[in-house]
């Protein structure tokens, strides 16, 4: 059999805190206790807000807390290629259309519809798309392509969902209400997701499937503010023929007001903590992991 194989996978978008550090160390020490092995992966297709010294901060701090990982690293903006091959199998099963409305536009369209009754939101607390681009005729939709418009590409959730069928996965730790063993997944509950937008060929639904299956990744563990991606997450791998990790979702280091940390939360960013005199062990001790 081979070795199980695990990933840390953080964006370079901040300084890494406490919570980082617990995924980072429980993904390290699982590896470790199961002679598997241990990617780092780093997820940077946001241009605008990852930074190449917050990269280098990663590795700084990583290392650090004594945690060695496979070289070399993935990196995400190095392999917008791949992305964009899975956008085209996904748009050639039209399952794909775009949306042309700003960010401001559907927060006007999720008001007008709340006049009346709460619009549904999805598992994050965002409101599902609310606009009509799915019902735009061809030669609408062709003309704003040709016009150069922004748009994002989005799933086609109602049909995605019948084409794929039941999906569950198996949870090895525990979901946010205590959910464990057998979960059925509920990729509807998130609407028509973005997969793509014009300017970027993925998102992270669909990079993080894809980057697992590349990088044979058999041992998701991640927090349980991801619980419910893996919805989306199983509904794309059955799309695109992927396999499906070993899914483990792990408590969240909160702070004091019982809120997820933050990486604006200087309190707990390790880089603060280690200028403050703390060690690896009393990070250790702070997440509370042996």
């Amino acid at each position: 059999m081979p070795p199980p194989v695990f990933r840390f996978a953080p964006s370079p978008n901040g300084y890494l805190h406490l919570g980082h550090a617990f995924s980072a160390l429980l993904n390290f020490d699982l590896a470790q206790r199961t002679d598997g092995r241990f990617l780092l992966r780093i997820e940077d297709i946001d241009t605008t807000r990852c930074k190449p010294e917050f990269e280098a901060a990663i590795y700084e701090d990583l290392a650090w807390l004594g945690i060695a990982w496979e070289l070399p690293v993935r990196r995400q903006s190095e392999h917008l290629a791949e992305y964009r091959k899975a956008i085209e199998k996904l748009s050639a099963q039209g399952l794909l259309y775009p949306s042309f409305e700003s960010r401001a536009e559907i927060a006007e369209l999720v008001s007008q519809r709340e006049m009346n009754a709460r619009w549904p939101h999805d598992p994050d607390g965002a409101p599902l798309y609310p606009g009509a681009a799915k019902l735009l005729s061809p030669h609408e939709r062709a003309r704003l392509l040709e016009s150069g418009a922004p748009y994002a590409l989005r799933l086609d959730i109602a049909l995605a969902c019948a084409r794929a069928g039941e999906l569950t996965w198996i949870e090895h730790g525990e979901g946010p209400d205590g959910e464990t063993g057998t979960v059925a997944a509920r990729p509807q509950a998130w609407g028509d997701v973005i997969l793509a937008r014009k300017e970027t060929p993925t998102s992270y639904h669909l990079s993080v499937v894809l980057d697992d299956s590349l990088q044979g990744v058999t041992e998701a563990v991640r927090g349980q503010d991801l619980f419910w991606s893996s919805s989306v997450h199983r509904l794309l791998q059955r799309l695109l023929g992927l396999p499906q990790p070993a899914y483990r979702h792990h408590r969240l280091v909160l702070d004091g007001a019982g809120q997820k940390l933050s990486k604006s939360t200087e309190a707990t960013g390790l880089r603060e903590l280690r200028a403050g005199g703390s060690t690896p062990a009393d990070i250790r001790r702070l997440v509370d992991l042996p």
